[in-house]
Order: C-alpha cells, then structure tokens, then sequence
C-alpha cells in the first residue's frame, strides 16, 4: 500500500469512527455540559499526521449530522483541528499531547454555545463545563487509548519521529 493510500485510509477511518463515537454516544455529545467520547481520539495526531485532517473532518460531518447550528459545525469543527494540530506538534510530549483540544475546545465552544444557541450561562462557567467534559474526554479516555496503542506491537499507526 502507499503511503497516500495509508494517509488517505487512516483519515476516513478516524473521521468514522469519531461521527460514530459523537453520534452514538449524543446525549453526552452535544450542550453546555457534554463529554464527548469521540473527543479522545483527539490522542491519535500523537501516532499519525493522518489523525489531524480524519478528526476535522469526523468533527465537521458529526456536529452537522447531529443537526447542530452552522456557527457551532463551523467553529467547533475549528477548534477540533486547532487541538489535533496541537497534539501533533506536541507528540514528543505525551503528558503535553492531551492538552491542545482541551484549551482550543474551551476557549471557542462556551462562545458558540453562548451566540449560536442562546445559552444563558455566563461564559466562564461555560468555560469550566467544557474543559470538565474535554479534561475527561481527552485526558482521561486519551491516555487510556494511548496506551493501548502504545502497547501493542503491531499496531497500525507508527509514531512519527
């Protein structure tokens, strides 16, 4: 296989499986307080540049699917693509890698939650919201799939030097 036909397989995979994750799991998806399992996908850019272009894209089609607001498919697809390209650069790191999504998705998503829906809570406590659910999301189920990855020896994403 080549190596644009792995890139291009590995980002429609991961761009699947995070609509999937989002849209399976969408009570806890969407809103002021959500924790979004898909969210801890946002590990892989740690394994593969593949993961930055498959998470926004998954992002993009999962919050359009999932029948949100064109600021919110917009900007939180954003903020996704802000955090994977973090976690990239931050790969030599992997107690740093986490981190990227976490700030990008707490700093943009309290505003679209705030303009785009409405939401009456004041924007540092929607700040505090998200940044619970990405803290558990990416932190927490991250590092969990990061090991997983990181332990097995045949696992189909190769770090990255």
């Amino acid at each position: 296989m080549s190596k644009n036909t792995a890139f291009i397989t590995q980002t429609a995979a991961i761009g699947a499986v995070y609509v999937v994750l989002t849209l399976v799991f969408a009570p806890f998806s969407y809103g002021e307080v959500q924790v979004r399992i898909s969210e801890a996908l946002t590990i892989l850019p740690f394994f593969t540049p593949a993961a930055v272009p498959g998470l926004f894209v998954g992002c993009f089609l999962a919050n359009f699917i999932g029948g949100a607001v064109l600021p919110d498919v917009i900007f939180g697809s954003i903020a996704t693509l802000l955090g994977a390209v973090g976690t990239y650069c931050l790969r030599s790191s992997r107690w740093l890698a986490p981190l990227p999504p976490i700030l990008a998705n707490t700093v943009i998503v309290p505003f679209v939650l705030k303009y785009a829906y409405g939401v009456p809570l004041p924007i540092p406590l929607l700040m505090v919201f998200i940044a619970i659910g990405e803290i558990i999301s990416c932190y927490l189920l991250g590092e969990i799939l990061l090991s997983a990855l990181s332990s097995r020896t045949g696992y189909i994403f190769r770090k990255t030097a």
